[in-house]
């Protein structure tokens, strides 16, 4: 037996999504037309997500037509927030997102954290992220706190079991963050930065999915790291741990990996390997070397895409996946390295002959873990919204 109270969270969930995920303002005559929900039903539930903030009416546009003008409805802006903060080997990033997925307020620290203090991290991370918020002003929301972080996560406990190229091991994420933050641990959740990074190639805002429906997604940082996306939602594992990607052996006989094996795939094409390869600081300095067509620098660049090639091949032989997006250092290179990536995929892949493998690359925006893990906590409130929309039900709301 659906009980009334049931009924109508589902119905809220319905319109919420469907106003969010479109394309262009619909009106709550477009909502009912879609959803097939009475418009007194629609009206009754729009009129409730306007009472608790989460979308808003605009002015009224008549298109031509006789009878009332259709007022179009938006995701609210400057409303509810979500915070998103990454911690990665060279940076700390915190950014605050609105429904309407605009960027209220961000801040980055370029520091190197390898083999860093957690504790002192963790506080610094968290003043970053009282500073964002403090520029929120006084007449908005947080919906939640979602920490990208570049190892294995346990999500359920909050707990970062490994990040090698951080050197940190079992770090009681959620707990530490939650108490530095002085916020209930309900709002905070911890992740893998990929799997964040990802989700702003799936999503164009909060609730409205891109044309890319179905890829692999690669992280290119000191680390790489990899996600499956499936209708915009991260196949994530039975523990949560797919997607290590750069820990796939490529040669067994290859350098030590930070994380203790020999040959890992980041060794060869992580940003700090490769640039060591080439002999070059950074990937600017390598783009001009293979710009002036170093000898060096493009030998490292062809074994790098190759290495990467066969990596790959494997995933999508095992994933059965046809579209492939780069991130970081590797979308930037992807020009360089596109023939040797794509001849070793040629070759490996099976499925080679019968379906195109697409190949294409994000433009470099190193904060892309904070910007999705924001997502990932609108996405909460979206998925659910009956939920958020009573204030004094929610445990440890910021405001």
């Amino acid at each position: 037996m659906v009980r009334q109270s049931s009924l109508r969270s589902l119905n809220l969930a319905i319109v919420t999504q469907r106003l969010f995920g479109a394309s262009e303002p619909l009106s709550r005559a477009d909502v009912a037309a879609d959803t097939g929900l009475t418009r007194s039903t629609v009206s009754r539930l729009v009129d409730d997500l306007i009472a608790g903030e989460l979308i808003e009416e605009t002015p009224p546009q008549a298109f031509g037509q006789r009878g009332r003008p259709a007022v179009p409805l938006v995701p609210a802006g400057k409303t509810w927030v979500a915070l998103g903060l990454e911690v990665n080997v060279g940076r700390m990033a915190a950014r605050l997102v609105d429904l309407a997925g605009h960027t209220r307020a961000e801040e980055r620290v370029e520091v190197d954290l390898r083999n860093s203090d957690p504790a002192w991290v963790i506080e610094e991370l968290a003043a970053l992220g009282r500073s964002v918020l403090s520029q929120a002003g006084t007449d908005v929301t947080l919906a939640g706190v979602q920490w990208a972080i570049p190892g294995l996560v346990d999500a359920e406990r909050g707990t970062l079991l490994r990040a090698p190229n951080l050197g940190w091991w079992d770090v009681p994420a959620r707990a530490l963050l939650a108490r530095a933050l002085e916020l209930d641990p309900s709002l905070i959740d911890v992740g893998n930065e990929s799997d964040y990074a990802a989700q702003t190639v799936a999503w164009d805002a909060p609730g409205r999915p891109s044309r890319r429906e179905e890829f692999l997604y690669l992280s290119g940082e000191i680390g790489i790291g990899s996600s499956l996306v499936k209708a915009g939602g991260v196949v994530t594992g039975g523990h949560g741990w797919a997607g290590e990607i750069g820990h796939v052996c490529v040669d067994r006989n290859g350098p030590v990996c930070a994380c203790g094996a020999r040959g890992c795939l980041e060794v060869y094409v992580g940003s700090s390997a490769l640039h060591a390869w080439a002999g070059v600081p950074d990937t600017d300095a390598l783009l001009a070397r293979i710009e002036s067509r170093d000898a060096r620098a493009c030998d490292a660049v062809n074994e790098a895409a190759a290495m990467l090639g066969v990596a790959l091949a494997g995933a999508l032989n095992l994933l059965d996946v046809a579209n492939v997006v780069l991130g970081g250092h590797l979308g930037r290179l992807l020009p360089a390295m596109r023939s040797g990536i794509e001849a070793e995929l040629r070759q490996r892949v099976v499925a080679a002959p019968f379906e195109a493998i697409g190949i294409t690359a994000v433009p470099e925006e190193r904060d892309m873990p904070s910007l999705g893990a924001a997502y990932t906590a609108l996405h909460r409130v979206l998925e659910h919204p009956a939920q958020w929309l009573t204030l004094g039900e929610i445990p440890g709301v910021w405001r």
